[in-house]
């Protein structure tokens, strides 16, 4: 089976986005299914090695409001697409609803293959970060708007959680959907140094420290971990917050770390290779904290928990079905208050944080990547079987009469 992928954002640009994608295609390959993706090109991006991973890199246009992301010129888009034999692909997968998803499917219309796409992101609760002038309510029903209007025009939209797959039914969405989470590469997080990051970083070895990974964006509620230090700095004074990731919020973010006198409580330490630095990272840490309300999944969750490291976070729209009490993690209420007490207990009883550890451990095991790049494998092959038996009816119907 070969499928084409459609994305507006890739590596080296650091999402979860990015993540779902390489993981996915990545055991897919073990599994049959070949792909070919394409993708924005990024400045000083090293594409040595994107001909071998059958990745395409499509010009785009910068963005000022999120210097991080390229959105794909559309004539350098279509020119690419044109290039590709359309026999060389059976389906096309979209992943993001910007070029790719008018591009994607443009193309499964003018060839008669079949298309779905994946709701990695809940644009509806994050559009007030990006447009503050716009009402709220008139925003999300903008946002849904769109986010109807494209679902029903693909045949199959893949959600990553059960209730992303309510709340896109609630939006109206009438094509049919699948649950299909991303999955985790076990072996990848099985092993890091701590003590090596810590020394690279300057953190002593006792020092206990919370850690955030993944974008420094708006729609992340960063401040209120900035609101827990303050209230942790009596009782945990030697406790530090290292924030992992970059994102349009991280100078405002900065500014309020200076405003509160937590510097030496807050490090921002920036992207890491997810291969190395990253694994390492999550092996320092004592335990991993999330305040995010609008996670269509958290993959970060389960990255913290295969590396052994127990969460506390908000169990909010799919990072409700991770963050489980009695699976390495401690659900929280949204406020400075609950994360503080919740971060507190956990530092101050070793015992049960290493409980926490191994359960987080054992939760993280029954989200393989090689269980669900299965099942969007067998996704496709119904979505073509169900393509082909169409074809096949309407041929019938359109016969002409003996």
């Amino acid at each position: 089976m070969r499928v084409l992928m459609l994305s507006d954002v890739y590596f080296p640009r650091v999402n979860g986005v990015s993540t779902s994608i390489s993981s996915f295609r990545s055991v897919l390959g073990q599994l049959g299914v070949s792909s070919t993706l394409l993708a924005p090109a990024y400045p000083q991006h090293n594409d040595s090695n994107d001909a071998q991973q059958q990745i395409v890199r499509v010009p785009g246009h910068y963005l000022p409001f999120d210097p991080e992301d390229r959105l794909m010129r559309r004539r350098a888009l279509r020119e690419q697409l044109r290039q590709l034999d359309p026999d060389s692909y059976d389906l096309i997968h979209i992943q993001t609803p910007f070029a790719a998803h008018y591009a994607g499917v443009a193309l499964a219309r003018r060839y008669g293959k079949p298309v779905l796409s994946t709701y990695h992101t809940l644009f509806a609760e994050y559009i007030h970060c990006y447009a503050p002038w716009l009402p709220s309510s008139l925003g999300r029903k903008l946002a849904q708007g769109l986010s109807r209007r494209q679902c029903n025009a693909v045949d199959t939209v893949i959600a990553p959680s059960r209730i992303m797959y309510d709340t896109l039914r609630s939006y109206g969405i009438q094509s049919h959907i699948e649950v299909i989470p991303t999955g985790l590469p076990l072996a990848q997080f099985a092993h890091g140094d701590g003590a090596r990051f810590r020394q690279q970083h300057g953190i002593a070895a006792k020092r206990p420290v919370a850690l955030y990974v993944g974008r420094v964006a708006h729609e992340k509620n960063l401040p209120l971990l900035l609101q827990m230090m303050q209230l942790l700095r009596s009782r945990q004074p030697d406790l530090l917050l290292v924030i992992a990731g970059e994102g349009p919020a991280l100078p405002g973010l900065q500014r309020q770390v200076e405003k509160l006198g937590l510097q030496q409580q807050v490090s921002f330490i920036g992207y890491l290779d997810r291969q190395t630095t990253l694994i390492d990272c999550y092996h320092a840490a004592d335990v991993f904290v999330f305040p995010s309300l609008t996670e269509t999944q958290g993959l970060v969750l389960l990255e913290a928990m295969a590396c052994g490291v127990p969460v506390v976070a908000v169990p909010a729209m799919g990072a409700a079905e991770i963050v489980l009490a009695g699976k390495g993690a401690l659900p929280v209420a949204a406020n400075a208050s609950a994360f503080a007490d919740g971060v507190g207990s956990l530092l101050s009883q070793p015992d049960k944080r290493q409980r926490m550890a191994q359960a987080a451990r054992s939760w993280a095991n029954e989200w393989s990547d090689q269980a669900t790049a299965g099942r969007l494998r067998d996704c496709y092959e119904r979505l073509l079987a169900s393509k082909v038996q169409q074809s096949s009816e309407i041929s019938r119907l359109t016969a002409p009469l003996p």
